[in-house]
């Protein structure tokens, strides 16, 4: 009777008696780890891979005139040429807050033009433009590029939150452009910038879609800016400041904080008063200030006040034959001294000092200043100041002190002229008629 072949006999090898040999543990646990760098692997080239496989077939559609002729829906299209682009003639004056009147650096509404796109010069169309305001986004264009496709421009535009009303009020929209030119009357903001991830703001003017068939006219926008919560608007720092501003809207100047305090014990209530003692005595208004104020700070808060404008009042102030002239924050704009005009740059250096002491005076006794129509004529008085005296042509101008002089005739036979000067001011030498 023939044996039975056993159950794990290889019938291809039948004299093979040995056992299968199992897998260890570790190589189980090595193969997995490999099979699991390979799909990480996968997983993070899949990007790259469809990245390169779109590009290559793009240029292969890019270079095939015939196969985008039939799929016109495949076209990348470029950015037509703009012949005219629209332009805002100043700058919005920022910060902006919601709900306050967006006007331009001047003070004035918003005027857009029409400007010719390569040169910038002015042009115009005979028929009237309808045009329109959008807010884009602050991070448009991302590139930098100065020009862009209608889609690329749309998909910046900002709309207004859910249950929000409209972003941008006032004149947004149906505003005709005449001749050229565009002028937005009331124009505000309703929300701030900040829920949007630049928290900034464009305010951009198109031509209205559909109601103007011609070259491409280009979009219009400002620069970037903040549109800030109405409620800090209380708190802004004016730029630049006025006379009449209170004090605390000087930059590094708190509301209510420690220097506002100090200003006010000291009678400085608004900036007017501040530049007059800035002018008048710095060093005393430094020491109003205090330890606590920087020399940075103080130097950030002076340059500030010196943007404010003091305007065209002037006032007199008279001392013995001196008189000095004054603006509204007592910077000296003038001097006469016994009726003859000089400025602070001429001013003879004996009478600097009794000068400064009028200017302090005029300070310390603000009622007794006398507001003047204006300053007395400068050319008149300083020629008054000269005396001129006639020589041959070609003389050099001469300022000396006093001494002789001899002035020569023109020819040998005329006798010369032998006389005293004594100096009172600047001479100069005029040609012989």
């Amino acid at each position: 009777m023939a044996a039975k072949r056993r159950y794990d006999e290889d019938p291809n090898q039948p004299g093979d008696k040995r056992m299968k040999r199992l897998p260890s543990f570790s190589t189980v646990i090595r193969e997995a780890i490999m099979v699991k760098s390979v799909q990480n692997l996968f997983v993070a080239i899949e990007p790259l891979l469809r990245k390169v496989v779109q590009e290559e077939i793009e240029k292969g559609l890019l270079n095939s005139p015939r196969y985008v002729d039939r799929s016109p829906c495949m076209r990348i299209e470029a950015p037509a040429p703009s012949l005219y682009r629209l332009i805002f003639k100043n700058p919005p004056n920022t910060p902006i807050f919601t709900g306050s009147k967006i006007e331009d650096l001047e003070g004035k509404p918003l005027q857009i033009l029409l400007v010719a796109g390569t040169t910038g010069s002015p042009s115009s169309f005979p028929a009237p433009i309808k045009i329109e305001l959008l807010v884009l986004d602050g991070d448009f264009p991302s590139d930098g590029n100065d020009d862009w496709t209608n889609e690329e421009f749309n998909k910046y535009i900002i709309k207004e939150r859910a249950g929000k009303r409209p972003l941008l009020t006032g004149d947004v929209s149906n505003i005709t452009m005449r001749d050229g030119v565009a002028t937005i009357g009331e124009l505000q903001f309703t929300d701030n910038s900040s829920w949007i991830r630049s928290r900034n703001f464009r305010i951009a003017v198109r031509v209205v879609p559909g109601s103007y068939d011609g070259p491409r006219i280009r979009e219009a926008m400002t620069d970037k800016f903040v549109v800030r919560d109405h409620r800090g608007e209380l708190y802004r720092k004016h730029y630049p400041p006025k006379l009449n501003d209170e004090v605390w809207r000087l930059e590094k100047i708190g509301k209510e904080g420690a220097f506002h305090r100090k200003l006010g014990e000291n009678n400085i209530n608004n900036v007017q008063d501040f530049l007059r003692l800035l002018n008048v005595d710095p060093n005393q208004l430094r020491t109003i200030m205090g330890p606590g104020m920087s020399d940075k700070m103080w130097e950030i808060t002076i340059n500030h006040a010196k943007t404010c404008h003091p305007g065209d009042k002037i006032y007199s102030h008279g001392g013995e034959n001196i008189t000095v002239f004054l603006n509204s924050v007592y910077e000296l704009v003038s001097v006469t001294i016994s009726g003859m005009l000089y400025s602070l740059q001429e001013l003879p250096r004996i009478h600097k000092n009794y000068v400064l002491q009028l200017v302090q005076e005029a300070y310390q006794q603000q009622d007794s200043l006398r507001e003047v129509d204006a300053i007395p004529n400068a050319s008149l008085a300083l020629i008054q100041s000269e005396t001129v005296i006639q020589g041959p042509a070609g003389t050099l101008p001469w300022y000396p002190t006093n001494q002789d002089f001899q002035i020569g005739g023109l020819g040998d036979d005329e006798a010369s002229t032998s006389f005293q000067v004594e100096y009172t001011g600047s001479f100069h030498f005029e040609p012989y008629p």
